[in-house]
């Protein structure tokens, strides 16, 4: 047997069976959100003809309003390839 402790009170039982299921439930959330972006770039893309691989990387910009320091990191990158060449 493990060291792990099992639970002998029905209280404590209860408790982890009712985390288990909140979770359980969280994990649906997050694969039904998942498939909605998906479906959602894939509907994008056929209405506006922008390619799939651009509109994901748009989300995620968008969401997390970070152009300006992709926009450095770039900008540092390309500078790094330039002085190597």
């Amino acid at each position: 047997m493990t060291g792990i402790i099992l639970p002998s009170s029905d209280v404590d039982k209860k408790r982890i069976k009712d985390c288990m299921d909140e979770i359980s439930n969280s994990y649906l959330r997050q694969e039904a959100e998942r498939d909605f972006v998906k479906e959602a770039i894939i509907s994008l893309e056929d209405d506006v003809g922008i390619p799939k691989k651009y509109l994901g990387k748009m989300a995620r910009i968008y969401h997390k309003q970070n152009m300006s320091e992709l926009v450095s990191e770039i900008e540092e990158i390309e500078a790094l390839l330039e002085s190597v060449k």
